[in-house]
């Protein structure tokens, strides 16, 4: 399957399209901006789903259900919000089609006109506030702790499987509290969950930190994210929690009743990541072989395959190789046995290298007199011979072995290309040679950083939390700054 695929080194966004598609995680749909997420891919997903759920719920939260439409005239109570949002926002305008006059097309009921238009949702805040203003009177009825599971639309010129697309899929939380420091802490708690999610299961490292002002999210009070390295030297966000201070209690005028009888504004955080995980799983670990999937995420961390001639062999084959699934299932590993006829041993080795399935078991004629079996490892390429008998231990050792081995070698490369610039210039040449994370003395102001942005495409991605301060002076302006934050090119 690695046959006419592009190397990374030739075409980074082109071996990254090519292997989307090849290993059967999406592609592209008739409908401009959006993709289909097929089986394969979508079974990584809801691995995704499930490890965060279950953290979601560990951390107190319940998920519910919204509305996918949003009346225009809610938007329009939160001014900064909707600022942020309105050049991405799918409007509903009609509610019916008919039959044209000549009767060969379907055209808008130009009668069927909606009173008031209707947003196809590109994020809930508005909705979701407008419906806690019924279920918040007192102190009583708070915290409320919710997550959403939902998909929203943001119309996107420009369209990249996964990484951006005009439909995506994601969770939302919306939590409302009592107290400011109850909600920071929320805030703070769920990039915790973020970053956890992000290195021990997908085994990718981040940055923990805030967004500066400009990177913020539309009417957020702060902004905090986790920023991940892909292997071309670009940072992507793959995490946000925003704490919203009282602005959309305001808005959707939401009090509740204190224990000292007094009326008070709730407090407010949400919290994200959606498939956008996804592209940063494929491009934190994949090679020029396809797919690299860490055991935590893989939809089946073990395929065993028979190689044999003729139905006798595969049956004796068959026999042995289902044991060895009984087995390795009865200690939670997942196991695919594909015993299929229609193609050869050699394609199906090549098929499960580039879809990214952490070991897989070649079991023959030989192995079976020996009660032995192959086993290779898709992250290294590396094949042993290793008897039955041990092989659950084996496979168990291995596996973690897999896991923490990819994170390791993700921080070595992240930690190989995090630069510090000297200056201006200094500054310039790293971003332009290969980007990634630079440390960067910067004075604080929106002006600057704009002004960076246009010179070079470097955002700001974080300032780190429990920043080192060190004053300096920064590298565009000049002027003082009390510490560095992180700039670089970004999806």
């Amino acid at each position: 399957m690695a046959k006419n695929f592009t190397k990374r080194s030739e075409d980074y966004s082109k071996w990254y399209n090519e292997l989307v598609v090849k290993a059967d995680l999406a592609e592209s749909s008739g409908v401009r901006g959006c993709m289909v997420i097929k089986p394969y891919g979508f079974a990584i997903w809801e691995k995704m789903q499930q490890e965060l759920d279950r953290m979601f719920k560990e951390t107190g939260h319940s998920n519910a259900y919204f509305p996918l439409f949003i009346p225009k005239s809610y938007l329009s109570k939160e001014a900064e919000h909707v600022d942020g949002f309105a050049k991405e926002c799918a409007v509903v305008t009609h509610y019916r089609l008919k039959n044209s006059d000549d009767g060969k097309n379907v055209i808008v009921d130009p009668d069927a006109k909606l009173e008031e238009e209707l947003i196809v949702r590109p994020t809930s805040e508005t909705i979701i506030w407008d419906t806690y203003k019924g279920w918040i009177q007192s102190y009583r009825d708070l915290p409320i702790l919710v997550n959403q599971w939902a998909n929203v639309v943001r119309w996107e010129m420009r369209t990249r499987l996964f990484l951006r697309t005009s439909e995506f899929l994601w969770q939302e939380g919306h939590t409302a509290h009592a107290s400011k420091q109850e909600a920071i802490d929320e805030t703070e708690q769920m990039i915790e969950v973020y970053a956890r999610f992000a290195e021990d299961f997908m085994a990718m490292p981040v940055i923990k930190g805030l967004k500066s002002d400009n990177e913020r999210f539309a009417g957020a009070l702060e902004t905090y994210c986790i920023e991940a390295l892909m292997q071309d030297g670009k940072a992507l966000q793959a995490g946000t929690s925003h704490f919203l201070g009282q602005n959309f209690a305001k808005a959707f005028d939401v009090k509740f009743t204190t224990k000292e009888g007094k009326k008070e504004y709730v407090w407010a955080t949400s919290w994200g990541v959606s498939t956008r995980l996804m592209g940063a799983l494929v491009m934190t670990h994949s090679d020029d072989n396809g797919l690299v999937l860490p055991p935590k995420l893989a939809p089946y961390q073990v395929v065993i395959i028979p190689i044999y001639k003729g139905k006798e062999q595969l049956l004796k084959l068959s026999k042995k190789a289902l044991k060895i699934k009984k087995q390795l299932e009865k200690i939670g590993i997942t196991v695919k046995y594909d015993d299929r006829d229609t193609h050869k041993p050699g394609w199906k080795f090549s098929e499960y290298e580039f879809k990214g399935v952490p070991l897989r078991i070649a079991i023959g004629p030989r192995d079976l007199e020996n009660d032995t079996v192959e086993l290779a490892r898709r992250d290294t390429l590396e094949k042993n011979t290793v008897s039955t008998s041990s092989l659950c231990e084996k496979i168990t050792n291995l596996l973690q072995e897999i896991q923490e081995s990819l994170l390791i070698k993700a921080k070595k490369y992240r930690d190989n290309n995090t630069h510090h610039a000297k200056d201006w210039n200094h500054f310039k040449e790293l971003i332009e040679k290969d980007s990634g994370f630079i440390y960067a003395h910067w004075d604080g102001s929106a002006e600057t950083e704009q002004k960076i942005k246009e010179e070079t495409k470097a955002t700001i991605r974080c300032i780190p939390l429990n920043n080192n301060l060190e004053n300096g002076k920064c590298i565009f302006s000049d002027k003082n700054s009390s510490q560095k934050v992180i700039f670089s090119k970004a999806y």
